[in-house]
Parts: structure tokens; sequence; C-alpha cells
């Protein structure tokens, strides 16, 4: 697994929504998050982060309010959005062989069995990024190693 400095900045600044929201969701009170302040607070290009905070709101995580009391806010509480939503939604697949899923790495004769390996660690990733959420980050629960 790769993770890209859209996948990190696209967390960081999920956690910061969280955390600057209360962790609830449309209903669940608290001030908007601004795109500058998370910016700033968390050392991220506006420009860059503008983008994947698109993403994220395409992607049913955020909703935001225009305006100048306007922000971003999550559209569901923190400890129902996990790593692996955040994950996919500004970087596709979990897991990639060459640029493609690992899904669709196909090899023959005595590499065949790499497609498996793939897969397994594909399986390995999605079972922590999808079992921690963004409530499990901001109150100290993350995974440990292995």
């Amino acid at each position: 697994m790769y993770v890209s400095a859209r996948s990190d900045y696209a967390l960081r600044a999920m956690l910061a929504v969280a955390a600057g929201h209360g962790g609830g969701g449309e209903g669940g009170g608290g001030e908007l998050v601004k795109a500058a302040s998370l910016a700033e607070v968390q050392e991220i290009p506006l420009s860059f982060l503008q983008g994947i905070l698109l993403d994220l709101r395409r992607a049913g995580l955020l909703l935001s309010h225009r305006g100048s009391d306007g922000g971003y806010a999550l559209t569901r509480p923190a400890d129902e959005i996990t790593v692996g939503d955040v994950l996919r939604a500004v970087g596709g697949s979990l897991t990639t062989v060459r640029g493609l899923p690992a899904e669709r790495a196909g090899y023959h004769g005595v590499a065949a069995g790499l497609t498996d390996v793939w897969l397994a660690v594909h399986g390995a990733i999605a079972t922590v990024v999808d079992s921690t959420t963004l409530a499990d980050l901001l109150t100290d629960r993350a995974p440990t190693a292995f």
C-alpha cells in the first residue's frame, strides 16, 4: 500500500473537521470548519486541499455550506466514517500492483501465486482501514502494530 500525500491530507482534513464539528453529522451541533482554516492548521496547500474536499463531498463524506458563515461538516458521525471510506474517496483502490487494483494483477507460470499474495495483502489492509473510524483516531483507539 502506498499512502499518497492526497490520502494523508484527506485523512488529516477529515479528522480536523470531525474534531472541530464535535464529530457529529449535520444535526450534530458545533461549528463549520473553513477550508482556509483546515489548510493553515494542517499545513496543507489550500489549492490542493480544495480538490480533496471536493472529492470528499462528492463521496458523501462532507457537507459544504456556502457564504461567510459557511464551511465543511461531516455527513454522519465520526464513529460511522472509516479510514477506508476516506482513502477510497480520494484514491480509489486500497492496494495497487503496477498501478492496477490488486484483483486485476495477473500472472502466468511460476509467478501465478503472486495474485493470491496481493489479494491477501489487500484484505489485510482493508480489515485495518475499514475497522478504524475517525472517532477511534480522535480518541487514541487506533489499531496497534502487529
